[in-house]
């Protein structure tokens, strides 16, 4: 007897094995290395100061369309992709400073006790900062997210991309955890906000405040779950459950969160509690027989039904609480001081010197997880286990540092400023309208994606879709999505995560 559509399409995303993490570190530095060439032709030529339709088409194509075309059609050939993004970059780099991007030159800042002094009726500096180059990785990460979740349905997308059954790594297994890290990053600007005033939350407050969050989510979660098995539409089981789903997770977030701020804080606390709470974990994975439950127990309870989702959690949520941390650090703006190595740096170096410090620290960490001389774990985003969390982790901070270097590199001018209206300009000349608006509009973003995602599938036989007609799918699927974004961010509706 034939198979059904539906366990075609199942079989289609099952059993996977995944495929290298040095492939996936390639394929997605096309999204920095877009950022580059977005980079130098509006430091060298201001392409992108009048944003018109030339503007847009060009902002689409290297900023969403490079993701698509290293996902896809350049799938075995990342480097190449990389290559001719960065070779136009760099010889835009050597040109001289085009006329429209020069700026009137001001007298250098009076400083006193290595802190830049504000002249009289300069606007204050805001103590944290809008970071260009945090828009663009949060930005190009919500890229690529969007982009996959409809990808993977199609045969032009490979299968080392999709998510693995149990272990390994892929493009998709870092893209979960890497939204999750992008939320905690997100989630460090209230608490510095909070801190500022001088004010403490209870936990009242503090609880009252994630709902705000997890209420939407909950809800999404319950319509996206209603709606698999009202429309009999095909689903993946071991990835988190019969029941659960990925917004189950992040509504769960922000409530687990708000308990632990309440708690004293020092900078590394988000971050110990992490580490901590994924090493118990790994421990208890490998000295119980909790992870043969998980992998292998019969789904004959509330609980076993969806032990994936639920145990799953503690590794997501030591992801966003180490994203949190690294939030909590580079995102407050810093006096000069000569008490470390880091805060004695320029401005312009500060932030890169603590990436690459977070970025070395995990990287260490993930090396000794995984050496065969050591302990020799394996990832696994259904356990999301200890080495998937420091996996996850070390790769969104090496991101971080690229994004970041190139800012430092094309945009310097940007820390220079001891004015705050002049560098609320230039952060918005430094940033991709394209990048801003998924990053602004997040929520809205990713749910319009899982909508479309849904129809696409209902209406179209993905699996019989030759490789042009595929590509072409995805293309509009992704210009939807970037008008969108457009539309509310000049609208000035944002809903983010």
């Amino acid at each position: 007897m034939a198979q059904s559509y539906k366990s075609l399409k199942e079989d289609f995303v099952s059993n996977l094995s995944g495929g290298g993490i040095w492939e996936i570190n390639y394929v997605t530095a096309v999204a920095p290395a877009a950022v580059l060439l977005w980079s130098a032709l509006q430091s060298r030529r201001g392409f992108f100061v009048d944003y018109g339709f030339a503007a847009f088409t060009t902002d689409f194509l290297l900023n969403v369309g490079a993701i698509l075309a290293a996902t896809t059609i350049y799938s075995s050939a990342p480097t190449a992709l990389n290559t001719l993004l960065i070779l136009p970059a760099i010889a835009l780099y050597l040109l001289p400073h085009g006329s429209r991007t020069r700026s009137k030159k001001s007298s250098p800042p009076v400083v006193t006790n290595g802190v830049p002094e504000k002249r009289q009726g300069q606007a204050s500096l805001d103590p944290l900062p809008e970071r260009p180059f945090i828009t663009h990785y949060r930005g190009s990460m919500m890229v690529v997210t969007c982009v996959a979740i409809l990808a993977v349905d199609f045969r032009v997308f490979p299968r080392r991309f999709a998510k693995v059954e149990t272990w390994g790594t892929s493009l998709m297994d870092m893209g979960v955890g890497s939204f999750v890290f992008a939320a905690g990053l997100a989630s460090a600007r209230p608490v510095l906000k909070a801190r500022e005033s001088g004010k403490t939350a209870s936990i009242g407050a503090s609880m009252t405040a994630a709902a705000r969050h997890s209420v939407p989510l909950s809800i999404l979660g319950l319509v996206r779950l209603y709606s698999i098995k009202g429309l009999d539409y095909a689903e993946h089981v071991s990835e988190y459950g019969v029941h659960w789903n990925f917004f189950f997770t992040l509504a769960l977030l922000p409530a687990f969160a708000a308990i632990i701020q309440t708690l004293p804080w020092s900078l590394f606390s988000a971050h110990f509690i992490a580490l901590s709470a994924s090493l118990v974990y790994q421990v208890v994975l490998d000295t119980t027989s909790l992870k043969a439950y998980i992998l292998t127990a019969p789904r004959d309870s509330l609980l076993s039904q969806n032990r994936e989702g639920v145990f799953s959690f503690v590794g997501y949520f030591g992801i966003f609480l180490i994203g949190q941390a690294v939030g909590l650090d580079i995102l407050p703006r810093r006096k000069f001081s000569s008490a470390t190595f880091v805060s004695s740096s320029s401005p312009k170096h500060q932030v890169l010197t603590r990436l690459l410090l977070w970025s070395a620290w995990f990287s260490v960490l993930l090396s000794l997880a995984l050496s065969f001389k050591t302990f020799g774990l394996l990832v696994s985003r259904r356990l999301a286990n200890l080495p998937y969390v420091l996996w996850v982790s070390a790769f969104n901070c090496a991101q971080l540092v690229l994004f970041c270097a190139i800012e430092v590199l094309m945009i310097p001018g940007f820390y220079s400023t001891t004015d705050g209206r002049t560098e609320s300009q230039r952060c918005k000349e430094a940033t991709s309208r394209v990048l801003g608006s998924f990053n602004a509009n997040g929520l809205a973003i990713f749910l319009l994606a899982n909508l479309l995602t849904g129809l696409v599938n209902l209406s179209t036989d993905t699996l019989q879709a030759g490789r042009a007609r595929a590509v072409v799918t995805l293309l509009v699927y992704s210009l939807i999505l970037a008008i969108t974004a457009i539309t509310l961010h000049l609208k000035n509706i944002k809903l983010k995560l």
